[in-house]
């Protein structure tokens, strides 16, 4: 009889031990995970490329349509200037030929650029389609090589026809822009994700419809200060971080 419940005894604590760890260590796991963001107050800063040549299709997944000779992991490099060793940087009209010089080489006739922004870190250009009027993609152009290529973030990954999703999607999956979010809604999404993170910025009256988002320019003193983008179908907002200060702009007609 004693050894039976000695051995119950040992059999209990074993459990009991047993029961510590297991709690210890779903502890432990619950310490090591991020908490969630809120729906709606999403601000990702995407790493800026380091090497300032924009990043891999391997590492984006950018499949990059009819990609032209000079275009490397998903970037253009330019023949017309050689600024790997000069502190100048490009003026706008450079950087503007730049992107057209991409465009050419990208090989679609339906393409065409609509805006080039300058900032302190780069330039950041609009590319958009003739036939349809809806925004195709976005670039940057280093301020320095004169370097095009894809911009991070909204870009390539909420993109359904150019971007990560469109290749993962393939042609039949691609759908004529945001459906669910209209641009009106949109916007009221942005400025009141502007009034809870950056108090004193509103959002521009007018979105660009990209195909599965939106991106919106920010004001602060009425003046450009940057740029956001909103899922067509979620409603997330992503910051642009990755731009610096603005400096100008200039809009093209075509």
């Amino acid at each position: 009889m004693k050894q039976t419940l000695k051995w119950t005894g040992l059999v209990l604590l074993a459990a009991a031990v047993g029961l510590a760890l297991v709690f210890a260590f779903a502890a432990g796991i619950r310490a090591q995970t991020p908490v969630a963001v809120a729906q709606g107050a999403i601000a990702q800063a995407t790493p800026y490329p380091s090497d300032y040549g924009g990043p891999s299709s391997s590492q984006y997944g950018y499949g990059g349509q009819g990609m032209g000779p000079g275009m490397m992991a998903g970037r253009y490099l330019t023949d017309t200037w050689d600024y790997s060793n000069n502190n100048t940087p490009l003026t706008l009209d450079q950087a503007v030929e730049a992107a057209n010089q991409y465009l050419a080489a990208y090989g679609n006739p339906d393409l065409t650029l609509t805006e080039v922004m300058e900032f302190s870190d780069n330039f950041y250009a609009e590319v958009e389609e003739k036939g349809s009027g809806i925004h195709a993609f976005e670039l940057l152009i280093d301020r320095y090589t004169g370097a095009v290529y894809p911009e991070p973030g909204p870009n390539m990954m909420w993109n359904t026809k150019y971007g990560h999703m469109g290749g993962m999607m393939g042609r039949g999956g691609w759908r004529a822009g945001p459906t669910s979010v209209t641009p009106e809604k949109a916007l009221d999404i942005a400025q009141e994700w502007l009034d809870q993170y950056l108090p004193g910025t509103s959002a521009e009256e007018k979105a660009d419809v990209f195909y599965g988002y939106y991106t919106i320019h920010t004001l602060k003193d009425g003046q450009v200060a940057g740029m956001l983008s909103v899922n067509g179908s979620t409603g997330e907002v992503w910051y642009h971080t990755w731009h610096g200060d603005f400096i100008t702009m200039k809009e093209l007609e075509n």
